[in-house]
C-alpha cells in the first residue's frame, strides 16, 4: 500500500509545469499589442503614414477646431491624434480591434481622448457623412469603390489620401514632402464638388451643364445663340464658367445658383434654377 508521502512526489512535476505553463501564458496574455509593419488587414497591409506626411496632409486641408476629421483605416491612430491636438474632433474606423485599443492608449497618453475617438468598424459598412474632412492611406482600387460614397458627401468636403488616388478623378492639389520622409511621402487633396449636372433656367436662356468631378462644360442658349461653357469648375459649392464674353460666379444650394455675371467692367445679380 502505498502512503500519501508516495503519491505526492509524482504528482508534483506535473503541478509545477500546470503553473508554470498558466504563468507564461498570463505574461504572454499581459504583452501589450505592438503593431508591425506590413501585417495584414482586411482590404490592406499596415503601414504607418509618415508624421511629416500626417502634418502636411492635415495643413493641405486647412484642418482647424471647427472641423471633425474622419480617418478611414486609422491604424495606430497617429492622423486622428494629430488632428485632436490642433483641436479638432477626430474619429478613427479601424477594423483591426488591437488596433483600436493601442489607438485609444496613445491618444490618452496625448491627453487628446475627448476629442480622438476610434471605433472596430468597416469602412464599407460605416457612415461618414458628417465628417468635414477625410482622410486616407488605402490603395487605388479600394479609393475607388468609395469614391461614389465620397462624391455624395456634402460639397466643400476635403479629402486627403496618403499615396494612392482615386483613378480619373483628377486631384485638385498634389502633395509631396521631402524633409523628414523616406518613404510613402506623397499624396493627394480633393475637394467634394457640388452636382450641376442637368438644365438650368436663366434670365439670359437655357442653361445646360455637363459634369465630370469639378470640372463644368456644356452650352448657354439664349434665343438662337449657343454660347459653349468653357473655363468651368467646381470647387465645392463655388461654381465658375465663361459663357461668351461673360464669367458666371456662384454659389450651388442644391437646385438653385446665385452669384454674380461680369462682361467687361459690367457686372450685376445673376440666378439659376434646375428643373426637377
Amino acid at each position: 500500500m502505498m502512503s500519501l508521502q508516495s503519491l505526492s512526489r509524482p504528482l508534483a512535476a506535473p503541478c509545477i509545469a500546470a503553473v508554470l505553463c498558466s504563468t507564461i501564458a498570463f505574461a504572454q496574455q499581459a504583452q501589450p499589442f505592438e503593431p508591425q509593419v506590413g501585417q495584414a488587414g482586411k482590404d490592406v497591409i499596415w503601414v504607418p503614414t509618415p508624421q511629416a506626411l500626417v502634418d502636411r496632409m492635415l495643413d493641405t486641408a486647412k484642418v482647424t477646431a471647427n472641423d471633425f476629421v474622419i480617418d478611414l483605416g486609422s491604424g495606430d491612430g497617429r492622423m486622428v491624434i494629430t488632428a485632436a491636438k490642433r483641436g479638432a474632433r477626430a474619429h478613427g474606423i479601424e477594423y483591426n480591434p488591437d488596433m483600436v485599443e493601442l489607438s485609444k492608449r496613445n491618444a490618452a497618453k496625448e491627453g487628446v481622448s475627448e476629442r480622438a475617438t476610434f471605433e472596430k468598424a468597416d469602412i464599407f459598412e460605416s457612415d461618414f457623412s458628417k465628417a468635414t474632412v477625410i482622410t486616407m492611406f488605402l490603395l487605388t482600387d479600394i479609393n475607388r469603390r468609395l469614391r461614389p460614397k465620397i462624391l455624395d458627401l456634402k460639397p466643400g468636403t476635403r479629402v486627403v489620401s496618403n499615396t494612392f488616388d482615386m483613378g480619373d478623378w483628377q486631384a485638385d492639389e498634389n502633395i509631396q514632402v521631402s524633409e523628414g520622409c523616406t518613404s510613402y511621402c506623397r499624396g493627394y487633396f480633393w475637394i467634394v464638388p457640388a452636382k450641376v449636372e442637368g438644365t438650368w433656367k436663366t434670365p439670359n436662356g437655357d442653361l445646360t451643364l455637363e459634369q465630370k468631378y469639378q470640372v463644368v462644360s456644356g452650352t448657354l442658349k439664349s434665343g438662337n445663340v449657343v454660347a459653349p461653357i468653357v473655363d468651368g469648375k467646381l470647387v465645392g459649392d463655388q461654381i465658375t464658367f465663361t459663357a461668351g464674353a461673360t464669367v458666371y460666379t456662384g454659389k450651388v444650394d442644391g437646385n438653385a445658383i446665385e452669384g454674380t455675371s461680369r462682361t467687361g467692367e459690367k457686372k450685376e445679380a445673376w440666378k439659376a434654377t434646375r428643373g426637377s
